[in-house]
């Protein structure tokens, strides 16, 4: 793994002399906080001698684009920012400034100077809603001071989607903001959706209101859709680290205002140049909305070789949900396991309650079985550095995948500080997160790749509201990955139906997704299975085929030459449409369809159409209902879009020792015996793992072919470090080494994945 460097420079061009200053460092005209190297030279504008005089300037958008900045200075020193659409505002951000050790930048500000560039960008992404992504923005940086010669920069950027501002404060020292004014305002009142409340953990009810009306708490989480007419906007945040706090807004009751506020009112500090997280409003029809990559757009770029393999995404068991004291349980932790490996899934999720002893014997079960695994733990077992440098090696020496930190429940510098200091670590030992009891994604998906989601939502931990499942495809999903944790059949049915719990997962994106019921519950619907076998995790192209925030979504998400639909509906009302008109090349499709049965959902129906391309279909729902369809080119020979899934072999792994004391410089044996029973297999490998500093006399194994019931036996002499390597394990040279299993050391098929690893079917 290679770490890139990944500092977040801040755009301060704010006056000539940093300008120019700024430009011989490169900084300039090579990147800024947001943005990866511009294509070409940035090149700033020759001030207008009129320009020091004017009391608003425009900020055209990028060719292509609907959309304006348009910033504007009143009488009073007080700076406003417009965002219009073919020339109609569509919000504000009014009264722009920070307020801290700096001064009062909040008014009393004059114009000292503009520059402008082209930002623009292509960069690859382990999730979301497309894996190749690509973006033009204009840019300009407007420079004011306050009558005592206090400076501050507004970034203004404007996107085909959107339209975006931060704060710049120059100089090396200390940086305090006590304040963050500003605030949005839609132009006028219309339909808005929001949460009831600020949760720290996004975890609050959502709910459909009024822009005027709010939503009677004052207090709204991030993010928040606003209709305006035949536009929307989504109000967030992006690219937020360490240097600042996470925000929300505090609505002014019966008025449009929507103020900035930081969290807790808690001022923030920063070391040196200060570049605040973007405010964002993507803005545009609802396909622009919900297809929108904005926020990522924004973030800094990654600080991962982007040509990494181990991050990766997939479909995961998890058994907590609907059987919540089994984590603790090995035995049913192997159940979820094979549900796992019968349905082609990638990962099992061992939640809260696993225990040390028995977790390397289960991963060794999961990896003969062609699953990997992720471990659940609180952040406050990872909270110092100290933690974490115990804990995340020895989850390697495990071999578990990944991890899914949980409780963090704030939204604090501090907190956000963390987030950069794990994510940077995982990254390090090469173990994927999941971030649970969450602030919201800002685009750091984007700067650390390995991050797979963000629960941030109320999911189905918390139940079924019909309306809430209908507004997060609109809002929440929007920002980034979002782990909602579908696909229940075993509770909830009065509010779902089980074929608009299959469409959850396809209209609910993340990177890991958690198939939540038990395997009784799955094996109750048949029907079912083959769309979740055949559900892909990594999406090339999302389209929002038709919807309204809270009561219907058709969405689609394109893998390959395969579209899948999820539609979705609140209440009851008229079939939902499913237009097939550019879904493939050819002149006819075939569309594999999973359906509700019967009025109240209670069981599912699937079957195969035939069609024509520019056909629509209606598909019947249930009251709270959905459907799922994959939509393919009709060829000769094709009967159906899904893939059958290939079967896993009946394999199992043997470790002998379990343990062993061995003396520093020392060698300890160990053989690991690998049988297949039901089949013939080819290519086996068996390979050691081996703690921090560990030697072993040889590496992988293979064996070419293997016949049913047979056994490939290898045998490994390995040896501990004389003396303690950096972050070992070892307490001093003189001490006895214990090698038992949850310290690693040990012998995995961990890539033998049929139809293409290292276990292959005769």
């Amino acid at each position: 793994m290679k770490l890139f460097a990944a500092s977040r420079p801040a755009l301060l061009v704010v006056t000539a002399v940093s300008a120019v200053a700024l430009a011989a460092s490169g900084l300039v005209l090579g990147g800024s906080a947001s943005a990866a190297p511009a294509r070409g030279p940035a090149t700033a504008d020759t001030t207008d001698p009129a320009a020091a005089t004017a009391s608003s300037w425009r900020v055209n958008g990028p060719r292509g684009s609907a959309l304006d900045g348009v910033v504007r200075l009143d009488d009073d020193g007080e700076v406003a920012l417009d965002v219009v659409a073919d020339g109609d505002t569509v919000l504000s951000a009014t009264r722009l400034g920070l307020r801290g050790s700096d001064g009062d930048l909040t008014t009393g500000l004059t114009f000292v100077e503009r520059r402008d560039r082209r930002v623009a960008d292509s960069y690859t992404m382990t999730t979301g809603k497309s894996v190749r992504r690509s973006y033009v923005h204009t840019e300009s940086v407007f420079t004011f001071a306050d009558a005592a010669g206090a400076r501050l920069g507004i970034a203004v950027r404007v996107s085909r989607d959107g339209v975006a501002y931060r704060y710049l404060l120059d100089g090396t020292g200390e940086h305090r903001v006590d304040d963050e004014s500003g605030a949005w305002e839609p132009a006028s009142d219309g339909p808005a959706w929001m949460q009831r409340s600020y949760a720290v953990n996004y975890e609050a009810e959502w709910t459909t209101t009024t822009a005027v009306a709010g939503n009677g708490g004052g207090s709204v989480g991030f993010p928040v859709l606003f209709q305006q007419g035949d536009r929307y906007a989504l109000v967030t945040e992006a690219d937020l680290h360490g240097d600042y706090s996470g925000a929300h807004l505090t609505h002014t009751a019966g008025t449009l205002r929507y103020d900035v506020d930081l969290f807790e009112g808690r001022p923030v500090t920063s070391t040196g140049a200060l570049s605040t997280p973007w405010r964002v409003a993507i803005v545009g029809d609802l396909p622009a909305v919900v297809g929108s990559n904005l926020v990522d757009d924004l973030a800094t770029p990654s600080a991962l070789d982007p040509g990494t393999d181990w991050i990766k995404p997939g479909r995961s068991s998890w058994s907590w949900l609907t059987d919540w004291d089994s984590p603790r349980d090995e035995a049913r932790q192997r159940d979820f396991v094979d549900l796992a490996a019968r349905n082609g899934w990638e990962y099992v999720l061992l939640d809260e309650g696993w225990n040390a002893s028995w977790v390397p014997r289960t991963v060794r079960y999961a990896h003969t079985q062609g699953v990997d695994v992720i471990a659940w733990f609180h952040s406050r077992d990872l909270r110092t550095q100290e933690q974490r440098d115990e804990w995340l090696p020895r989850l390697k020496s495990w071999g578990v995948s990944g991890i899914k930190v949980d409780f963090m429940d704030s939204d604090s510098q501090e907190i956000h500080r963390w987030y950069d200091d794990v994510a940077r670590d995982t990254a390090r030992y090469e173990l994927m997160i999941n971030f649970h009891g969450s602030a919201l994604p800002t685009g750091m998906q984007r700067t650390w790749p390995h991050i797979m989601s963000y629960e941030s939502v109320r999911g189905m931990e918390n139940g079924i509201s019909p309306e809430r499942s209908l507004i997060v495809p609109f809002t929440r999903n929007v920002v980034g990955s979002m782990d909602f944790t579908p696909v229940v059949f075993s509770r909830d049915n009065d509010r779902t139906s089980k074929a608009q719990q299959v469409a959850m997962s396809v209209a609910y994106e993340s990177g890991w997704q958690h198939i939540s019921d038990k395997p009784e519950g799955y094996a109750d619907e048949p029907n079912a299975m083959p769309f979740l076998q055949n559900l892909p995790t990594t999406w090339d192209e999302v389209r929002l085929l038709s919807g309204t925030p809270g009561r219907d979504a058709v969405l689609a998400r394109r893998s390959g030459d395969r579209w899948f639909v999820g539609g979705m509906r609140a209440g009851s009302g008229e079939p939902l449409a499913l237009p097939l008109e550019g879904l493939t090349r050819g002149k006819r499709v075939l569309v594999d369809l999973l359906t509700d049965d019967g009025a109240n959902g209670a069981a599912t129906v699937h079957t195969t159409v035939r069609a024509r391309a520019g056909e629509t279909l209606q598909v019947p729902t249930a009251n709270n209902g959905g459907f799922v369809a994959v939509v393919c080119e009709a060829t000769r020979h094709r009967e159906s879009c899904l893939e059958p899934v290939v079967d896993r072999p009946d394999a199992t792994l043997a470790i002998d020792p379990v343990e062993a004391d061995v003396e520093p410089g020392a060698t300890v044996e160990m053989s690991a015996t690998f049988t297949v029973a039901d089949r013939d297999v080819t290519s086996v490998r068996l390979t050691p793992e081996l703690p921090a500093g560990w030697t072993a006399d040889q590496g992988t194994q293979t064996v070419t072919r293997l016949a049913a019931g047979e056994s490939a036996e290898v045998t490994w002499s390995r040896c501990p470090p004389t003396a303690p390597p950096a972050r070992s394990r070892c307490r001093s040279p003189s001490a006895t080494r214990r090698l038992p299993t949850t310290e690693g050391g040990t012998a995995t098929s961990r890539r033998a994945r049929p139809p293409t690893g290292s276990r292959r079917p005769r």
